[in-house]
C-alpha cells in the first residue's frame, strides 16, 4: 500500500480524502493539541505533536528511519499570512516561511509525490517563484498548481484553493470535476437536529444583520428560506440562497438559517458543527467529538475538504499497480 505522511494536519483532511484513494497514513504533524487530538481520533496513533519550524536535520533523519520510506507527502502549511482574510494586519514572515519546511522533508522523506495546499493568494508570496523553482530544479520534481473549487468535486461549498501537484517522475495531469451539478447548500441542513431558532427581529439584532435580511426579502420573497453570511462587503448583499453551495467557511461563526416562523415573521439560528463538517465534505463517520462549538468550527475553517484530495491524489496514482515504496537516500542532509 502507499504510505504517506501529512504536514501541518490540522484535524486530518488531507488525510482522511488520501486514505479513501488507497493510501495508507502513516504520521500526521502539527503543534495544535486539540487539533492532534481529533485526528488520533480518525488515525489512531498517528499524530506526532512537533513544531515544524523547531526540527534540525538530525530530526528529520531520526523521523525517516523511525517512519520509513513514503510514497505521498501532503502539506498544508499555515496560510494565514497568505489569506486575504488578514486584512490589514501586517504578514508574519515566520508564517510565510513555513513552506520551506515541506521542502526540509522532501529532501530527507524524498517521496514520489508532494501534494501542498494553501489559499490562492499564496502566488503573491514575494518566494512563491523561488519555492517552485527549488522543488523542480533541486528537488527533480515536476509541479503543477491549480486553484480547484470544492463544489466541483461534489461539496456542497465554494472554496477555492491553490493545489501544487508534484511527481519526480512526470508532469502531473490536471484533476478532473467530479461533480456533474455544483451541490447545494440545503444539502447540509440538518432538519432534525436540536436546534433553537429565535426571532429574527428584536430590539437586540444588529442594523446591519436586519439591512441582509431585507436584501434577501427583496430578492427571494418573504416565504423562502435563505442563508444569512456575517462577513464580506455588503456588495455581497450579505446573505445567500440555498440552492448554490455554502460560501467559504471561515474559522469564525459566520452562516445563519433564516426561514418564516408561519405567522408573518422569521426566525433564525446559526449553522452548527455537524453541518459545517457536511460542507466541508467530511463524512458522518468522520470523528469531531473535541472542543467547544466555537473551536469545532474553527477546526473546520482551518481544514481541507477530504474529497478535493482524494480526487487529487487518485489522479496522481492513476496507472500505478505496484504500492510498494522503495527505500531511498537523501538528496543531502536537512538543516
Amino acid at each position: 500500500m502507499w504510505r504517506a505522511i501529512d504536514l501541518f494536519c490540522g484535524i486530518g483532511g488531507n488525510s482522511w480524502g488520501a486514505r479513501q484513494a488507497g493510501v495508507k497514513i502513516v504520521a500526521g504533524f502539527d503543534k495544535w493539541e486539540l487539533a492532534g487530538e481529533v485526528y488520533n481520533d480518525n488515525f489512531p496513533g498517528a499524530f506526532r505533536p512537533v513544531d515544524l519550524s523547531k526540527l534540525t536535520g538530525a530530526d528529520l533523519l531520526h523521523l525517516r528511519d523511525e517512519i520509513g520510506p513514503i510514497d505521498l507527502l501532503l502539506a498544508s502549511p499555515e496560510c494565514t499570512s497568505h489569506s486575504v482574510a488578514r486584512g490589514g494586519k501586517p504578514k508574519d514572515e515566520d508564517s510565510l516561511r513555513l513552506s520551506w519546511h515541506v521542502w526540509d522533508f522532501a529532501k530527507v522523506f524524498q517521496p514520489r509525490w508532494m501534494v501542498i495546499e494553501n489559499v490562492t493568494a499564496m502566488k503573491s508570496w514575494a518566494c512563491y517563484k523561488d519555492f517552485l523553482d527549488t522543488l523542480q530544479e533541486t528537488g527533480g520534481y515536476h509541479c503543477l498548481d491549480r486553484s480547484l473549487i470544492a463544489s466541483e468535486f461534489d461539496v456542497p461549498q465554494r472554496r477555492r484553493r491553490l493545489y501544487i501537484l508534484c511527481d519526480r517522475e512526470k508532469m502531473p495531469q490536471p484533476v478532473a470535476p467530479t461533480s456533474v451539478v455544483e451541490p447545494p447548500a440545503r444539502q447540509v441542513l440538518n432538519q432534525n437536529g436540536p436546534y433553537a431558532f429565535s426571532p429574527l427581529v428584536t430590539p437586540r439584532r444588529a442594523a446591519r444583520t436586519l439591512a441582509r435580511a431585507e436584501r434577501a426579502f427583496k430578492a427571494l420573497g418573504r416565504e423562502t428560506p435563505f442563508l444569512m453570511v456575517y462577513y464580506g462587503t455588503d456588495k455581497s448583499g450579505g446573505w445567500q440562497t440555498l440552492d448554490t453551495p455554502l460560501r467559504t467557511i471561515t474559522t469564525l461563526d459566520r452562516f445563519a438559517l433564516v426561514k418564516p416562523d408561519g405567522e408573518g415573521g422569521h426566525l433564525m439560528r446559526m449553522l452548527q458543527p455537524d453541518e459545517l463538517q457536511k460542507a466541508m465534505g467530511f463524512p458522518p463517520e468522520f470523528r469531531l467529538e473535541r472542543g467547544s462549538r466555537r473551536e469545532k468550527i474553527h477546526l473546520l475553517g482551518n481544514a481541507v475538504c477530504p474529497p478535493v484530495m482524494e480526487a487529487i491524489v487518485r489522479s496522481l496514482l492513476a496507472g500505478h499497480l505496484e504500492p510498494q515504496a522503495e527505500t531511498q537516500e537523501p538528496v543531502q542532509n536537512a538543516g
